[in-house]
């Protein structure tokens, strides 16, 4: 699968699982960049086929309605949508 990392400021692991044409996702990312923030994240969207399935399983154990952006902080907080202020609370800034 073809993760995309952003480099920045390293606040903890942020992992976004989004898709190419959300603009919620669009906006996260957004967000994340003004930040200068650090971040990895991958468009389901735009991965192979046979990769979209084991990536949508990944995205249902965090986020079961299988919503996106799906952002996952440190392996063990998710935010789902785009909420600046539940992600800066968790990230601690």
């Amino acid at each position: 699968m073809k993760i995309e990392h952003i480099e920045g400021k390293n606040v903890g692991k942020i992992f976004l699982y989004t898709l190419s044409t959300c603009g919620w996702c669009k906006k996260t990312k957004a967000f994340l960049d003004e930040l200068e923030l650090e971040y990895s994240f991958v468009d389901i969207d735009l991965a192979p086929e046979i990769e979209e399935d084991e990536l949508t399983g990944e995205v249902k154990k965090w986020n079961p309605q299988c919503s996106f952006p799906t952002v996952v902080i440190n392996d063990k907080d998710c935010v789902v949508g785009f909420q600046p202020d539940r992600m800066k609370e968790l990230l601690g800034i």
